[in-house]
């Protein structure tokens, strides 16, 4: 199976030995950062670093200014992390180890746009806003959205990309020194305190005829017991149980569309930019109401509008990720099983050959590693004997 690992560029940047040891795995191609999130990232065989702090949101590459100059969201440079076109000394430096080398492009995920442009941001039923969830159904919101994703996705060298949080964010985030797990809550509970009440998303719902105020209302009153006892109910039936069918679906319908349109968009964007061949996948979940990096997606839908699908199946995910895709999927579509592969972030690296067999009969076309840089040592000798029993 052909099989890509991800990087940052600072894990390749400044180490000349690390496209040959990426190289020496056995994958064929890396998956390399060309816009990121804020992250603190470590980077244990570097020779002039051991962590490196992405203070913020950024693209890893110097911007066209002329595709931004007449716009009222841009995207922001990144610091001393990534100077310079880190991303294209990095792609260099990989294809020369014989690499095919894609992006990897986060989108609506932006804790420096929340907090500088509060007004794009996620506003949960309660009025609390969330800077790192841009909502992706203020027109500006998309517009910035989509032209980043032509930008940071077609960059010199890359056969192909990767974009990450093409959907909606929504409370689930690993923030700085995060404290939201006091009371459990399922994935209902989470999709209810995602929903959006920004004044787009109000008149949203209001046409297609929710009161938002009435909305925003059912949603308090469904979470209120959650606070007493958490809850683990899971699920699109959850959701309607908690919310009610008739508001439930207004919320699917709104907020489904809008997911709809960004992708597509983002994927024409993506295509009109490069040339004929180049890949076009998305980082998802089945679950078309669940949000985050793995933005949910109708599977009747999705592989009909890109290439493929990335697919997050560590921990025994892979039949609940894979399978939805099963009857929707044509011969040239690509799906990707995700494997963490980092032991202290709860990947199991030498497990891969066996997870990858039981993916590839689920229907998984290819293999992802999250994450070559961050891996151990340790991690890595696992990675390359599970990857030289695989065809």
């Amino acid at each position: 199976m052909k099989t890509s690992a991800f990087l940052y560029p600072w894990d390749v940047t400044g180490d000349p030995d690390a496209a040959a040891r990426i190289a020496d795995l056995g994958v064929q191609q890396v998956t390399l950062a060309s816009a990121y999130h804020a992250t603190r990232a470590l980077t244990p065989r570097h020779p002039r670093h051991r962590v490196v702090t992405a203070e913020h949101a950024a693209v890893l590459y110097p911007p066209d200014e002329s595709r931004w100059a007449e716009r009222d969201l841009r995207p922001y440079t990144a610091g001393a992390w990534a100077p310079g076109d880190a991303y294209g000394e990095a792609a260099e430096a990989l294809a020369g180890a014989g690499l095919d080398v894609h992006s990897w492009v986060v989108l609506a995920h932006n804790s420096r746009l929340g907090a500088e442009r509060p007004d794009t941001s996620v506003v949960n039923a309660y009025g609390d806003r969330y800077p790192w969830a841009p909502c992706i159904a203020r027109p500006a919101v998309a517009a910035y959205l989509v032209e980043l994703a032509a930008e940071a996705a077609v960059r010199p060298g890359a056969r192909g990309t990767e974009l990450e949080s093409c959907g909606w964010y929504g409370l689930a985030h690993l923030h700085a020194h995060d404290k939201i797990a006091g009371v459990g809550l399922g994935d209902a509970a989470h999709y209810l305190m995602s929903l959006c009440f920004c004044a787009v998303c109000r008149a949203g719902y209001a046409a297609l005829g929710a009161d938002p105020d009435e909305l925003g209302g059912a949603v308090r009153r469904a979470l209120e017991p959650v606070w007493a006892t958490g809850s683990a109910e899971a699920g699109r039936t959850a959701v309607e149980k908690l919310l009610g069918a008739d508001l439930a679906a207004v919320t699917f319908d709104w907020r489904g569309g809008s997911a709809r349109t960004l992708q597509e968009s983002a994927v024409a964007a993506v295509r009109a930019a490069a040339e004929p061949g180049f890949q076009v996948l998305l980082h998802a979940d089945p679950a078309p109401y669940r949000t985050g990096a793995n933005a949910g997606v109708d599977p009747a839908h999705i592989l009909g509008v890109a290439d493929g699908l990335v697919l997050p199946c560590t921990g025994g995910a892979a039949e609940a990720m894979l399978t939805p895709f099963a009857d929707h999927r044509s011969e040239s579509s690509v799906l990707a099983a995700n494997f963490t592969v980092v032991s202290g972030m709860g990947g199991s690296p030498a497990t891969l050959a066996e997870d990858a067999a039981r993916a590839e009969a689920l229907g998984a076309t290819e293999l992802r590693l999250y994450h070559a840089g961050l891996a151990s040592d340790a991690d890595l000798t696992s990675v390359a004997a599970g990857l030289s029993h695989l065809g």
